[in-house]
């Protein structure tokens, strides 16, 4: 190589890297996992895999021992990726006002609004955190689909603040007495507390990418958002599962004046 051709091949190469390291899509391609911690009582487990292309994700959500049924019929648990805030799962101590459930206000201020709906098929932004037909049924269940995400669940996932936690208690493992299970949800208070409250909660933390998997995860919580919109979009997945829980109520108290 002559002279003239060395004196233009290092920029080049180097406007190249700088191209490569500016890439947003390579830059963001990651894989995020977490084992889903228990909350509330809960005796069921869980685990999620995240593998971020570009804005493709395909998720692999693995649960099971959680409550099977409302009178007959399949539970249906919604679960969401939340951001936004401080990226942890809530504690017994957060259980403000000491009625044996931590509840979805209480946990909010941890693991921020919804940002992704983890739907059976279908769409999956905030607006589907209330499709209970897209919710997992029964009490094992999986979720295996590649998914499109949003920059604030990317940047969730980035920042590592993204949450997974999946809704809907189990009355016979909660700990609570009937009446605190079935009081009035702070989300509609129609619906039973307990439905609406959060039984799977874990932060999901980035692997290598191509790596297998190796489960990771942690329970953390906290968060602020407290902004009335965040609110809601916390309340709309959890009234998902309330939905199932007023099933229940009605049954209980079509029971007792049986």
């Amino acid at each position: 190589m002559n002279k003239k051709m060395r004196f233009l091949a290092v920029p080049a190469l180097a406007l190249g890297a700088v191209a490569l390291a500016g890439s947003p899509a390579m830059a963001a391609d990651a894989s995020y996992s977490s084992t889903l911690g228990q909350l509330n009582g809960t005796t069921g487990t869980g685990s999620i895999t995240v593998d971020v292309k570009g804005d493709q994700a395909m998720v692999n959500l693995q649960v099971s021992g959680l409550a099977q049924t409302f009178m007959d019929a399949p539970y249906p648990h919604v679960q969401h990726i939340h951001g936004g805030a401080k990226g942890v799962c809530p504690t017994p101590a957060n259980d403000a006002n000491g009625d044996g459930i931590v509840n979805v206000a209480e946990g909010a201020p941890g693991y921020g609004d919804i940002q992704t709906t983890l739907t059976t098929s279908g769409a999956t932004t905030p607006a589907e955190g209330l499709n209970l037909q897209l919710g997992g049924q029964g009490g094992t269940y999986s979720i295996q689909r590649t998914i499109t995400l949003d920059a604030a669940t990317k940047a969730s996932l980035e920042s590592g603040t993204a949450v997974v936690v999946v809704h809907g208690l189990d009355p016979a493992t909660a700990g609570v007495p009937a009446e605190v299970f079935g009081s009035p949800s702070e989300l509609k208070p129609e619906l039973p507390l307990g439905a609406t409250s959060p039984a799977l909660c874990g932060t999901l933390v980035q692997s290598q990418m191509g790596a297998m998997p190796s489960g990771g995860a942690d329970t953390g919580v906290a968060t602020e958002s407290s902004d009335s919109t965040g609110m809601l979009a916390l309340g709309g997945g959890l009234v998902l599962a309330a939905a199932a829980g007023g099933t229940f109520a009605v049954r209980r108290r079509a029971a007792q004046n049986a």
